[in-house]
């Protein structure tokens, strides 16, 4: 399900609301995951929201897919606090919630239960509004096979977010859930180990604006003996998951080689963070609060050059006011359109 096929939404269909539009048509926004280094993403994602520049297609892998439904459903807000504020939540996760079989990151909070108690709301009508087309990806526990899922796999706001839960859940650190009777796990395990260029791809993009959450130069290491002992331990019983972990270092950097590939040949755009200052199970929400700031800061300073490769010159594209920018900021913009 979901995999063959492009969705055809009707961003009319909620009743009474302008149907949105979008101003990228011809470019893919590729968003890497990464855990909480997705707090720095957060901030390069919020610039492309402020500046009113919208993609009709995205995707993303793991918390890319956090972020490509949160840049969909305009709520800036969202994307901010997903990886910022959300950590400072009891409920989020911790050594506490490990030692209770919750996972260090709380899944069943951090996804449906923060938009259930209200911490954490999820924008669904201007997510549907939103003409843009999207897939996230998973990968099967117990076939190895990688799945990926668009809007027509979520008729439901609960669909959308079983789908992203899915994408996101890190083997061990995560409890997993079922999805048509399969047991679902991070979709960096599967095709393009992380990178999602290959969704893209698949969905016919030969251009893409890709984010990334690790910095320029960056290779994925061979595992140390010690640490291919621990995987084999934690992943006995489940020799698909064993042969992913065991060969995502080759299949990573093969996937970085191809991006290189397309932004030599002026196919791809990548922004890569100019610094990571935080790791993928980072919970303090100072350091995840500065990490935030550090890529919205690197964002506002290549928005030139984006504006550049998406629209044809540095000041070309949409010029909002002040005014839309702060609404932007307070996730309120489209909200507030009817």
């Amino acid at each position: 399900m979901g995999t063959d096929h492009m969705e055809g939404v009707d961003a009319g269909d909620v009743e009474g609301k302008t149907p949105l539009s979008d101003n990228v048509l011809d470019y893919a926004l590729v968003l890497e995951g990464g855990g909480m280094r997705a707090s720095y993403t957060a901030g390069l994602v919020n610039v492309l929201l402020e500046q009113g520049i919208h993609f009709g297609y995205a995707c993303g892998i793991s918390a890319g897919s956090s972020h490509v439904v949160d840049y969909v459903s305009r709520d800036a807000d969202r994307v901010r606090r997903a990886f910022v504020d959300l950590a400072g939540n009891p409920n989020c996760g911790g050594m506490g919630s490990l030692m209770r079989h919750d996972g260090y990151f709380n899944a069943d909070y951090d996804y449906a239960g923060c938009i259930a108690d209200g911490f954490l709301p999820f924008d669904w009508e201007t997510f549907r509004r939103d003409p843009a087309r999207i897939r996230i990806a998973s990968f099967e526990r117990d076939t190895g096979r990688s799945v990926s899922w668009t809007k027509d796999d979520m008729p439901t706001q609960d669909d959308m977010v079983e789908r992203v839960r899915a994408s996101s859940t890190m083997p061990k650190l995560m409890v997993p859930i079922e999805i048509d009777g399969q047991v679902m796990l991070d979709g960096g395990l599967g095709k393009g180990a992380g990178l999602p260029t290959c969704l893209a791809e698949q969905d016919g993009f030969g251009k893409m604006f890709v984010i990334t959450s690790r910095e320029a130069g960056y290779r994925k290491q061979p595992l140390s003996h010690a640490a291919e002992r621990m995987v084999r331990r934690m992943c006995k019983g489940y020799p698909h998951v064993l042969e992913a972990m065991l060969t995502r270092t080759d299949r990573y950097n093969a996937a970085l080689d191809h991006l290189a590939d397309l932004e030599r040949s002026g196919a791809a755009y990548v922004v890569r963070p100019e610094v990571m200052p935080v790791r993928n199970t980072t919970l303090s929400v100072p350091e995840l609060q500065r990490a935030y700031e550090m890529g919205h800061s690197q964002g506002m300073r290549e928005l030139p050059r984006w504006r550049e490769f998406l629209f044809g010159a540095s000041t070309a594209g949409p010029q909002p006011t002040r005014d839309r920018i702060a609404r932007a900021v307070a996730g309120t913009d489209e909200r507030s359109a009817s």
